[in-house]
């Protein structure tokens, strides 16, 4: 599945192979979409700009869906966890480096809470019951997390994994991790806004579009006109 992903293949080409591939794996793969309850834990800020740091799966979709939400400022593709040695694309396809393909997101608290930017997350980006995997792609590097920046933020996502755990939404345990804050490693060029320059990318298509398409359908009011940078 990362082969697709790393090779950048024409649209017409990606297509044909991701259409193969999604042939094989997608009935056994396919990721849950659920509108997921209001965090009941979710203080307000009077800030108005905080930064959150989520892993869920591959990150072009990640960006793409938090690029669209209401009160998201700027979306950046990065990895979280390892070290800056091995904070590049090819070297966290072995599963060994600590990095998760991660989203920075700088948002407006007075729009969206944090608690609101989590409720998004396990809803229509990832499956918080999968560990180190999501979608088609498996490994570390693709775990879904959320990474507090400080103790109220940590509270938000204690209590927020214990209120869908409790509320059983999913038929699964919830394992997504909250994961300490080491430092996040911006992308390469290649990979910041690929969802919005590559809406034809076979994996796109297959993976990502739906995933927006999921924001869309079911929180239609938080939806931004057109996309955050």
């Amino acid at each position: 599945m990362t082969l697709l992903r790393r090779t950048f293949f024409s649209r017409a080409v990606a297509a044909l192979v991701a259409g193969a591939i999604v042939a094989q794996c997608a009935p056994a793969q396919a990721e849950s979409v659920i509108k997921l309850p209001a965090a009941a834990t979710d203080p307000a800020i009077k800030a108005t700009r905080a930064t959150a740091i989520l892993a869920g799966g591959c990150f072009w979709g990640v960006e793409g869906v938090f690029s669209n939400v209401k009160g998201v400022i700027s979306v950046e593709s990065g990895y979280h966890g390892g070290s800056a040695a091995t904070a590049r694309y090819e070297r966290t396809h072995d599963g060994k480096s600590g990095h998760a393909e991660a989203v920075r997101i700088v948002y407006d608290p007075r729009q969206v809470s944090y608690g609101t930017l989590l409720r998004i997350l396990f809803s229509v980006v990832a499956d918080p019951t999968l560990k180190n995997r999501q979608g088609p792609d498996a490994g570390t590097q693709y775990r879904a997390a959320i990474v507090p920046l400080d103790a109220t933020q940590r509270q938000v996502a204690i209590a927020y994994l214990a209120q869908i755990g409790r509320g059983r939404y999913f038929a699964k345990p919830i394992v997504a991790p909250i994961e300490s804050y080491k430092r996040f490693y911006p992308a390469e060029a290649n990979h910041q806004d690929f969802m919005r320059r590559n809406p034809s990318n076979g994996y796109i298509v297959r993976w990502d579009a739906p995933k927006l398409a999921a924001l869309k359908r079911l929180f239609p009011d938080r939806v931004r006109a057109t996309p955050a940078p």
